[in-house]
């Protein structure tokens, strides 16, 4: 039987397919099998064009719950169209050492790019966007949607490929060492920088409470608020946010109306004061 080979160029296709549609059909029962699937109809018809059952077979195990950060996680389809090529020539990869691969990877490469990419990239070029929008220009929000389109797919290729060139033994080595860890670590650090920054700037709230005693007159801002801590009203702000986000689990459209009244409630009663 000749040798069933993947070409760069199937490879790259399925890459492409996977870009645009791997979001395309999500849903609770199977999240991104179905955009999985589609990413490699060609490359299954090539590998098990011939073989009626193994072709049904190839779509049955890929319909399997899947769901990953798409761009740094793409490295795991990689991997499985390696895998896909190795059992298609004849050696014996199971279904279920297909899918454990899957479902074992899945997790953890999602916790990478979510972290490196929700987490660290999106909030820095959300910096720089939002700087140049906030005072109208027009740069802002083209700048950051040229950025992250630029380095979004160019890392999204480079971890498909990657996958496929590596296999599962190549990922399995990498993923034993402590570097991807140190990196989580060092990008968490820094989307934590960039989110602090981001509410030192954007997030603005005064007292403009007065204090008479006799004849003074004393601003409860500068004289109590901003001497013991300064910006400490944005940062109470902030952390309340954070704290009914992630402890209390509320959603953020109930989080945004309860700031909403906390402002309109002081600011009726002349204690607090919402700058733009």
């Amino acid at each position: 039987m000749a040798e069933k080979k993947l070409s760069k160029k199937d490879v790259v296709k399925a890459f492409w397919r996977w870009t645009f549609f791997s979001h395309a059909n999500y849903n609770y029962e199977r999240l991104e099998a179905t955009g999985l699937v589609h990413s490699f109809k060609h490359v299954i018809k090539k590998l098990y064009g011939d073989d009626e059952e193994e072709y049904k077979a190839c779509i049955k195990r890929h319909m399997q719950f899947f769901n990953t950060e798409p761009h740094i996680g793409g490295v795991i389809p990689g991997i499985v169209l390696a895998m896909e090529e190795e059992r298609a020539n004849g050696a014996p990869i199971t279904d279920d050492a297909i899918n454990g691969v899957k479902t074992g990877l899945m997790g953890p490469f999602a916790g990478i790019g979510d972290t490196l990419w929700q987490g660290t990239l999106t909030p820095i070029l959300l910096a720089f966007g939002i700087s140049l929008g906030s005072q109208g220009n027009l740069l802002g929000p083209l700048i950051y949607t040229l950025l992250m389109f630029g380095i979004m797919w160019p890392v999204a290729y480079f971890c498909w490929m990657k996958g496929y060139e590596l296999g599962k033994d190549g990922i399995e080595k990498i993923l034993g060492g402590n570097q991807l860890q140190m990196l989580i670590t060092g990008a968490s650090a820094m989307g934590a920088i960039v989110l602090g920054a981001l509410s030192s700037q954007f997030v603005t709230v005064h007292c403009s409470a007065i204090i008479k005693i006799g004849s003074m007159e004393m601003n409860v801002q500068e004289t109590v608020f901003d001497a013991l801590f300064l910006g400490i009203l944005p940062l109470g702000v902030t952390l309340l946010t954070l704290y009914l986000l992630k402890n209390r689990k509320m959603k953020a459209t109930t989080v945004m109306v309860i700031l909403i009244l906390i402002g309109l409630i002081g600011g009726g009663l002349g204690f607090l004061g919402v700058a733009s």
